[in-house]
C-alpha cells in the first residue's frame, strides 16, 4: 500500500472530464493491499464445486432453468477494481456536467472522492454477480466474481469456517444469476429505469417515481435471492447472516458514512423488506407462486404491494 502514490495520482488528475477515471483506479489500488491469490491445493476446484452445487440446488428449489455465467473469476482487490471501473464510468458519465463549476479543482475533488469509494468497496465486496448493466455491447457475458482476500478476511473476523463461508457467498451470488437467467427481460428493465433516473439527474432533476420503481425492483431481486437461499443452501446459515450484520453495524463512523453514501444501508433494507414480502407470499401460497415475479415486468410488485403482499397475491390470482 503506497499512500504517497495514491495522493499523487489524485493530485495529477487530468483530462477534459469531471473525473479522471484512470487516476482514480490507480490511486485506489495504490492505497489498497491487493491481497493474496496464492490458492491452497484444491481451492480453485472448491470454488467451482460450490458454484456447481449452488446452481443445482437453486434449480431444484425454485424450478428455474438458468446457467451460471461463462466468466467466473477468483480475484484479488485490484482485480475487482479493474473489473468495475468501467461500470462506474458508464453510470457517472451523464452526470459529470453537474459535478463542479471549476473544472480543475472539481476534477481533483471528484477523482479523490471516487478513489475513496472505490477503495472502500474493493476492501469489502465479497462476491459479485455482474449483469453488466449499461454495457456498451449488449452481448457481453455476465460475470461472477469472488474476492478471495475479502472472503478470507471476513471469515477470520467473524470466526467462521472459511470453506463454509465461501460456499455461502457462492450460493448467494448464484441465486442472482438464477433471477437474471429466469427473467431475460430483467436486465433491460433495470437498464431502462436506471437510464431514465440518470438522465433526469444529469438535467438537475430527480425522478422520484423512477427511483421508487427501481428500488422496488431491487427489493424483489434481493428478497427473492434470500428466499432461494432459505430453500437451496445445504446448511444452516443464520449464524453467518447474524455475524455479518453485526459486523456491518459495528463499523466506525467513517465506514458508516461510506455505507450511506454508497447506498449499502438501502441494500440492507431491500434484503429485509424483500425477504419479508416473499416469506408472506410463500406462507399463503408457495415458492412456485412467488416465482411468478419473473413472468414479466407487469408481474413485479409495486411499492404498495411490497408493503401489503396480499395485494400482489390477489392481483396475480386474477
Amino acid at each position: 500500500m503506497n499512500l504517497y502514490r495514491s495522493v499523487r495520482a489524485v493530485a495529477e488528475a487530468s483530462g477534459d472530464d469531471a473525473i479522471d477515471w484512470q487516476a482514480a483506479a490507480e490511486a485506489a489500488k495504490a492505497s489498497t493491499d491487493p491481497g493474496s491469490l496464492a490458492l491452497e491445493p484444491g481451492e480453485q476446484a472448491a470454488y467451482a464445486r460450490d458454484v456447481r452445487d449452488a446452481r443445482e440446488g437453486v434449480r431444484e428449489a425454485a424450478g428455474l432453468e438458468f446457467d451460471v455465467p461463462e466468466v467466473i473469476e477468483i480475484q484479488n482487490r485490484h482485480h475487482w477494481m479493474d473489473a468495475n471501473i468501467e461500470t462506474f464510468e458508464r453510470v457517472m458519465a451523464p452526470m459529470e456536467d453537474q459535478l463542479g463549476a471549476f473544472p480543475g479543482v472539481a476534477r481533483t475533488v471528484n477523482t479523490g472522492t471516487m478513489t475513496v469509494l472505490l477503495a472502500f468497496l474493493g476492501r469489502n465486496v465479497l462476491g459479485q454477480y455482474d449483469p453488466l448493466l449499461l454495457a456498451e455491447t449488449p452481448d457481453d457475458d455476465h460475470a461472477l466474481y469472488f474476492v478471495r482476500p475479502n472472503i478470507l478476511n471476513a471469515a477470520d473476523v467473524l470466526e467462521v469456517d472459511p470453506d463454509r463461508f465461501r460456499r455461502w457467498i457462492a450460493f448467494h451470488e448464484v441465486t442472482h444469476a438464477a433471477e437474471f437467467g429466469a427473467a431475460p427481460w430483467l436486465s433491460t428493465h433495470l437498464e431502462e429505469r436506471m437510464q431514465s433516473g440518470i438522465d433526469a439527474l444529469s438535467e438537475g432533476a430527480f425522478d422520484r417515481d423512477t427511483f421508487r420503481e427501481l428500488n422496488a425492483t431491487m427489493t424483489v431481486v434481493e428478497g427473492y435471492a434470500e428466499l432461494l437461499m432459505d430453500h437451496a443452501f445445504d446448511d444452516e446459515y443464520e449464524d453467518l447472516r447474524r455475524k455479518l450484520d453485526a459486523r456491518r453495524q459495528g463499523r466506525g463512523p467513517l465506514q458508516q458514512l461510506f455505507r450511506r453514501l454508497l447506498g449499502l444501508g438501502l441494500k440492507q433494507r431491500q434484503y429485509e423488506r424483500g425477504k419479508a414480502f416473499f416469506e408472506t407470499v410463500v406462507e399463503h401460497r408457495d415458492l412456485e407462486f412467488a416465482s411468478q415475479v419473473w413472468d414479466g415486468p407487469e408481474s413485479l410488485p409495486t411499492d404498495d404491494e411490497l408493503e401489503t403482499p396480499g395485494l400482489w397475491i390477489r392481483r396475480l390470482e386474477r
